[in-house]
């Protein structure tokens, strides 16, 4: 788990020098990262979203009934309780933190590079991915900090338990991973992607974080697809 941890490192202190130097750092400037970054996640996103392997109907019907559970389940809400909680906890006054919290973890969680990365670390291969992603999200997490403030920090734990869960997931499971299962996971997760790009740019808002069960929901349309064969 090495690249986990170290991407978790990159973010927290990446995200810690965000909020120190939050004062100094221009609007305009703060405007122009989000238009970037935002712009970014959505090319990226139909990059991944087009590396599904099986039907597309699968990926409809993933993201319809994630999202479906997510409104049910309430997730969006779920988090925004659990910001709220941290908030309240640690006795913190910034009033995006929560917005900062789950931005961050979509930006850092749902790309290609942490699944992919994390999976291979899991089967022992290589941390190389992750590593890069670290130095990446060392950037991104100080950028995104000095906007949304100190919620990004927080999010550092949400990369050790994201990446590190599929790791150890892969570790004690995953003794080959077929890779259908791993391009149906990047495609939920590149629309996924798309949504935050669109919330970022600021042209709609989007409650992404509802559509997580959709991750679940395509790896059981494979995985009955190819049981039964059709």
């Amino acid at each position: 788990m090495v690249g986990t941890l170290v991407n978790t490192a990159t973010v927290l202190i990446g995200s810690s020098l965000g909020c120190l130097l939050n004062r100094n750092f221009p609007e305009k400037y703060k405007l122009v990262f989000f238009q970037a970054i935002g712009l970014f996640n959505i090319v990226l996103g139909v990059k991944m979203g087009l590396e599904i392997q099986s039907s597309l109907i699968f990926l409809v019907f993933a993201l319809v009934l994630g999202g479906f559970t997510g409104e049910w389940i309430d997730l969006d809400k779920r988090t925004q309780s659990l910001g709220d909680i941290l908030k309240s906890r640690f006795k913190l006054k910034n009033e995006r933190f929560t917005e900062g919290f789950v931005t961050a973890f979509l930006l850092f969680c749902m790309g290609s590079m942490a699944i992919v990365g994390s999976i291979e670390e899991g089967f022992g291969k290589t941390s190389d991915l992750l590593l890069t992603k670290a130095m990446m999200d060392l950037f991104s997490s100080f950028m995104l900090a000095s906007a949304l403030g100190v919620g990004v920090v927080f999010s550092s734990l949400a990369v050790l338990v994201f990446q590190g869960g599929i790791t150890l997931l892969v570790m004690l499971f995953g003794k080959e991973i077929p890779d259908v299962y791993v391009a149906g996971v990047t495609s939920v997760g590149g629309i996924m992607l798309i949504g935050l790009g669109i919330s970022l740019i600021g042209l709609k808002n989007i409650k992404v974080i509802n559509l997580l069960p959709a991750l679940i929901y395509i790896c059981l349309f494979i995985f009955f697809s190819q049981y039964f064969n059709f």
